[in-house]
């Protein structure tokens, strides 16, 4: 487990940390206190793959197809 914050964090690096983490819990050779940090920053790395997988969505969702589906462009997305 790193001390970077998740909010610097690409959806790799969160993923492979949550794994990490998931994989200590999984284990159960940590403390109770070590296993209440250890889920909370788990919780917040989820949040964090799931916000940047949102965004690659949105991403995706804004390409525009003409009617063969071949793509022709990208239309705007708000808030990205």
């Amino acid at each position: 487990m790193t001390d970077r914050p998740v909010d610097e964090m690409s959806f790799e690096e969160a993923m492979a940390e949550l794994e990490q983490v998931l994989g200590q819990l999984e284990r159960g050779d940590v403390a109770l206190d070590a296993s209440i940090s250890l889920y909370e920053r788990g919780n917040t790395l989820k949040k964090r793959c799931e916000t940047k997988l949102k965004e690659a969505e949105e991403k995706v969702a804004a390409i525009t197809l003409d009617g063969d589906g071949a793509p022709t462009g990208l239309k705007p997305v708000n808030d990205l």
